[in-house]
């Protein structure tokens, strides 16, 4: 990263530090309706992958992305996550109810719902996201098969960022931010070791 310039009060790391923030909690507001939570994270991700080739990651930038891409696409992608978690959700209730069987399934609907989640966030980090998401997750499930230790970052970025937002409240969100960050750098991560 280039120097602090004259005049400049922080330097280039903290500038993104704060990028990162603001894109943060632009994707939080854009995914309050839950339904275009996958579109809010998928434009975070491209925004902050533009931040490498010296394009903008700001707010301004992100709600003028966001603007020219909510289609019906991204809206059925978040019809499907949400009905995932709430099916989730459902299982694991189930579980605990003290149904027969209850720890291996309870154990079995977490693991599938883990590898849905690293799925469906590789996904979001892809830049194919941004028009087809069924290429975005073929290819996101790929990924996290062969880039076995890319999964296991996603989902420490994810308890990262819920441990935070569990910790104290109002970095919920923020959260997105970091989150988005670390799935994109996991998706340039994977792009580098597969061009090598």
């Amino acid at each position: 990263m280039p120097t602090r310039e004259a005049g400049e009060v922080f330097g280039p790391r903290m500038t993104l530090f704060a990028d990162v923030l603001s894109v943060g909690l632009a994707t939080a507001v854009a995914g309050l309706p839950l339904l275009t939570a996958p579109a809010a994270l998928s434009t975070a991700c491209a925004v902050l992958r533009g931040a490498r080739e010296g394009e903008p990651a700001t707010a301004g930038r992100y709600f003028a992305l966001l603007r020219r891409r909510l289609r019906t696409g991204d809206l059925t992608a978040g019809v499907l996550a949400l009905a995932g978690a709430l099916l989730l959700a459902a299982d694991l209730a189930l579980a605990g109810a003290g149904l027969p069987g209850a720890p291996v399934f309870a154990v079995t609907a977490a693991a599938i719902g883990a590898c849905a989640a690293v799925v469906g966030l590789r996904a979001c980090a892809r830049p194919e996201s941004l028009t087809d998401w069924r290429a975005a997750v073929r290819e996101a499930a790929r990924d996290a098969v062969q880039d076995v230790g890319g999964s296991g970052l996603v989902l420490l970025a994810v308890a990262t960022a819920a441990l935070c937002a569990w910790m104290l409240v109002p970095l919920a969100f923020l959260a997105p931010g970091p989150l988005a960050l670390a799935l994109t750098a996991v998706h340039v991560r994977r792009t580098v070791m597969s061009k090598s």
